[in-house]
Order: C-alpha cells, then sequence, then structure tokens
C-alpha cells in the first residue's frame, strides 16, 4: 500500500521520494487529506536489440536492388510490358 504524504512534506522531500519511486515505492500526495496525485515509478520498456540480417527474412534470396526500382521497365508504372515508357 503506497504510503500518504502531504503536498510540503512531498515538496520539502521530493529527491528523496524519487530515490525511493526508484526502488519501486510508491506514493500518493495529498492536500487537506484527499488524494491528488500518486508518485509511481515509470514503466520500463526494453527496446529489442538489433542484429545483424534480423531483417534478411523480408527480401527474397534473388532480389536484386539495382532491378527494385527500374523506371524503364513499363512494369513499374503499372502499364503492359510492350508499352514504351
Amino acid at each position: 500500500m503506497p504510503s500518504t504524504l502531504n503536498v510540503a512534506e512531498a515538496k520539502a522531500k521530493l529527491s528523496e521520494l524519487l530515490a525511493r519511486v526508484e526502488g519501486g515505492e510508491e506514493f500518493i500526495i495529498a492536500r487537506a487529506g484527499k488524494p491528488i496525485a500518486r508518485l509511481v515509478p515509470e514503466a520500463v520498456v526494453e527496446k529489442p536489440a538489433l542484429k545483424a540480417g534480423m531483417w534478411r527474412h523480408l527480401v527474397p534470396d534473388d532480389w536484386n536492388p539495382d532491378d527494385a526500382l527500374d523506371e524503364d521497365d513499363p512494369s513499374f508504372w503499372g502499364l503492359p510490358a510492350d508499352a514504351e515508357v
């Protein structure tokens, strides 16, 4: 259960409270006995590690980057193969 502090006490001890929150504690800040805020640790979101070749499965083995965007190819423009570009 989180500890409850009044605004003045939280203001006076903010650095200490933040250190304790980093350690996993939670606090409720109240004004005139009425809770107005909750001080909780930020959720940690781990980013996946980027590894060489991790996207390789998305590219076909026969893909040639030199042919990928050939503007001279009529099919690039959605035209029939015998059309002139």
